[in-house]
């Protein structure tokens, strides 16, 4: 999968996970997402259960870092890296 459709998966995603009154177009790719506000702390979560099961990302072994999961830009650097 290319970094475009990566993104345009995780946006979709995210959507369904986003406080309702913040739109996903006020959240820029580089903008932290719990200090912008758009998620909460527990939905890192379910942002982790996403990536596993959508790009097989295995955090079993290695564990996750918070700051892996700041932003859309971050997150995307890790699917490029870790997805098989």
């Amino acid at each position: 999968m290319g970094t475009q459709t990566n993104r345009e998966k995780l946006i979709q995603f995210l959507a369904t996970i986003k406080r309702p009154d913040l739109p996903m177009e006020s959240i820029a790719d580089s903008d932290g997402l719990i200090k912008s506000g758009l998620i909460d702390s527990l939905a890192m979560l379910e942002i982790i259960a996403f990536l596993e099961s959508t790009f097989d990302i295995d955090f079993s072994e290695t564990g996750v870092d918070p700051v892996e999961l700041e932003s859309i830009e971050k997150i995307l650097d890790l699917i490029d890296r870790r997805s098989k």
